[in-house]
């Protein structure tokens, strides 16, 4: 019955008012709004024309039309009525006040479109895992882990911050919980910390429409790092000798736990702290000096080498070349030194600069570029260093064959021909040959060839051979003939020619005659004089505590002594002159009885005058006879050159004539005989470099000496 009524009466309605004035209509109407949670909603509405009943709908469900809405106690309906103002409040907002609300005339059958409620929560301040203070590694990854907490409306949205930046350009993930858990949200920063980043603040932001600023929850990153080091070395450039200091300055979390010190890769011992002093030396250029520092996390190691001032130091010697002729030849001298040092190179005796460099380059050389060749650094600014290296270019060629001056020979005598051979490379073989035969080593016939090396050679030619031809009993052909000695290596051969000299026998065999037959009258006055003198002396008794003796002894030394019985006897008495010669004393001697002695002991005492002559002293005191002369007959003695050694010594003073003693003067003359027992060194020729052939054999010349 009443709900029959009500559309009756509402159709009524509508008809009088429109037959009375203008119809019910809405002058505002509820929009969606968004309100925070705990805040307050208003939904304002607003009639025209309408003086009727209106409510308030939340979803469908009537609230009441009553202005304080009971039953509703967070809701009411606010405005002047009479001006049709029905506005909705609810205060505080909660969730459940989300919905949709309609303002309704219900005596008009007005209604207005639905505004939707939305009920926003603003996030809680998130929660970053392991805060507030982060312990990492320096140079390890890690993930940092931010989660929203509570029932926020919105999702809310998660952003990093460092120092107030927002950190771009890292990895960051964002994921949406299970709806209905505490957190709803979660956000992963992935990074790699470094020591830089130890005590900083990183700030997890969550934000949403709810609460557009955001809350934010900070931490502080607290770094464990290995040592970051720093090496410094004071001075940094130093000359060699003086004194240096290096530093070695840390920083590290956990703290430094040790220091070590190496150079050049090798430990420095006993160096343990941040400090090391050492006395700077040219290897420090090359061998840098290190620093490593550890702690718990792990070391590092820094590395810094000195400047170190120091003069040329030689590394390494040029090598001897050896190249044929016509190539290229070049030495290598290498020198250090800082600053580097300029390098020149001569030729051994030469002031001629060849070249700069540590190489040196000759090309196509000849063997006039033989020779040795100086490297030479100059001292650096302290003046210390410095110096030269040399070495021998030898230029392979044919082998230069020089011969050698020999001397004449005699007929039927032995004789020699000499030649110098410089070759490089050394010479396969060196041969003699003359017209009817050649010989290369050993004997044949009447030759023998005897080689021997150079003592020293000339400058880049070569070892030196010394090639010697021996000839036994000379022929007149051999003094009209040619000789060759030639010699060839690789690289071809060459040769010299030589011819034997002759000697003339005749004037040497007149002097030695001559000699001989002096020799013998001398012997047979003397013997007269003596048995002479020896008969005067048994008639006279004083003359026999004076009688005298000449001896000539095998020293020069110009002195004459006396028996100890003439000094005690005849100190007063007038025995006569003593007469000293340059090649003999003759010496007054007493004795206790005259007797002869035998000539061949070197002594003749004689009552007169005893008289030693030099003739060559053979073996045994006795007389030396010549070997046999190839020119006569068996047992014609051979003689040689002896014109270098013949003197006849000049007439000494003559004797006074007293107590028996002769007036005569005293001859002496020198001869000598040389016999080679072995084939000697060669003779060079005049202009031919000197050898020393001390290292060759030298026959004897034995010295004759026959005294009377």
């Amino acid at each position: 019955t009443l709900r029959m009524r009500v559309p009756a009466l509402l159709i009524l309605l509508i008809c009088f008012r429109g037959r009375a004035g203008p119809s019910p209509h809405f002058l505002q109407q509820p929009e969606d709004l968004v309100v925070l949670l705990g805040e307050e909603a208003r939904l304002p509405c607003a009639l025209g024309a309408y003086w009727g009943l209106v409510q308030w709908t939340k979803s469908g469900l009537a609230l009441g039309g009553q202005r304080d809405l009971p039953g509703w106690s967070r809701y009411w309906i606010s405005g002047n009525a009479a001006k049709g103002q029905h506005d909705l409040h609810i205060r505080p907002v909660e969730l459940e006040d989300e919905a949709s609300y309609e303002c309704q005339a219900t005596q008009a059958g007005l209604r207005s479109r639905p505004a939707q409620l939305h009920v926003l929560v603003p996030p809680e301040a998130p929660q970053v895992l392991g805060g507030p203070s982060v312990s990492l590694v320096a140079g390890i990854p890690v993930n940092l882990t931010c989660r929203s907490r509570g029932d926020a409306r919105p999702t809310p949205e998660l952003l990093w911050f460092r120092d107030g930046v927002r950190l771009d350009g890292i990895t960051i993930h964002q994921t949406v919980l299970k709806e209905g858990t505490p957190e709803s949200v979660e956000s992963t920063l992935t990074l790699t910390p470094s020591s830089h980043d130890d005590g900083a603040t990183l700030v997890c932001r969550a934000r949403s429409q709810a609460l557009p600023t955001g809350r934010d929850t900070a931490i502080t990153l607290s770094l464990q790092y290995p040592p970051e080091v720093t090496l410094s070395a004071a001075p940094h450039t130093v000359q060699v000798g003086e004194k240096v200091t290096f530093l070695c300055h840390a920083t590290a979390q956990p703290p430094v736990t040790g220091y070590r010190w190496a150079k050049g890769g090798s430990p420095v011992l006993g160096a343990r702290g941040p400090r090391l002093e050492v006395v700077a030396d040219a290897s420090f250029l090359t061998e840098p000096v290190s620093c490593e520092v550890s702690n718990a996390v792990g070391s590092a190691n820094r590395t810094t080498a000195l400047d170190v001032l120091f003069g040329p130091i030689l590394q390494a010697k040029p090598e001897p070349v050896s190249v044929d002729v016509g190539e290229d030849a070049s030495f290598i001298c290498a020198w250090r030194g800082n600053p580097l040092p300029r390098v020149t190179w001569t030729r051994r005796g030469g002031a001629q600069v060849l070249g700069s460099g540590p190489t040196l380059r000759l090309p196509s050389v000849g063997p006039e570029d033989a020779g040795d060749y100086v490297c030479r650094a100059e001292p650096g600014l302290s003046g210390l260093g410095g110096g030269a290296a040399e070495a021998r270019l030898t230029v392979n060629a044919p082998p230069v064959v020089t011969a050698l001056h020999s001397a004449p020979a005699f007929l039927r005598g032995p004789a020699r021909l000499q030649c110098l051979v410089f070759a490089s490379p050394a010479p396969d073989a060196v041969v003699w040959s003359w017209d009817e035969g050649f010989l290369e080593a050993g004997s044949r016939g009447r030759f023998l060839v005897e080689t021997f090396p150079a003592p020293e050679g000339h400058e880049g030619q070569g070892p030196g051979l010394i090639s010697v031809l021996h000839i036994s009993g000379t022929q007149e052909s051999d003094f009209s003939r040619s000789f060759n000695c030639s010699a060839r290596n690789r690289l071809g051969e060459g040769g010299a020619r030589a011819s034997l000299g002759r000697r003339d026998l005749l004037p040497t065999v007149r002097i030695v005659a001559g000699v001989a037959a002096a020799t013998t009258t001398l012997l047979m006055v003397i013997t007269g004089v003596a048995l002479c003198c020896w008969r005067h002396g048994k008639a006279s008794a004083s003359f026999l505590e004076q009688k005298n003796l000449m001896r000539i002894p095998g020293s020069s030394d110009g002195s004459s002594s006396r028996g100890p019985e003439e000094e005690e006897t005849g100190s007063g008495e007038d025995r006569g002159p003593i007469v000293n010669t340059d090649h003999s004393d003759l010496v007054l001697e007493e004795e206790g009885a005259l007797q002869t002695k035998d000539p061949t002991n070197g002594y003749y005492k004689v009552r007169g005058v005893s008289v030693s002559l030099s003739l060559g002293e053979a073996p045994g005191g006795g007389l030396f006879l010549p070997p046999t002369s190839p020119l006569g007959p068996p047992g014609t003695p051979t003689f040689y050159d002896f014109n270098p050694h013949l003197g006849i010594v000049p007439p000494c003073r003559l004797y006074r004539a007293q107590a028996g003693y002769l007036t005569t003067p005293h001859p002496r003359a020198f001869t000598s005989y040389i016999k080679p027992t072995s084939f000697g060194p060669p003779d060079l020729a005049p202009g031919t470099p000197h050898f020393p052939y001390a290292a060759f054999p030298t026959p004897s010349h034995p010295r004759l000496q026959t005294h009377v």
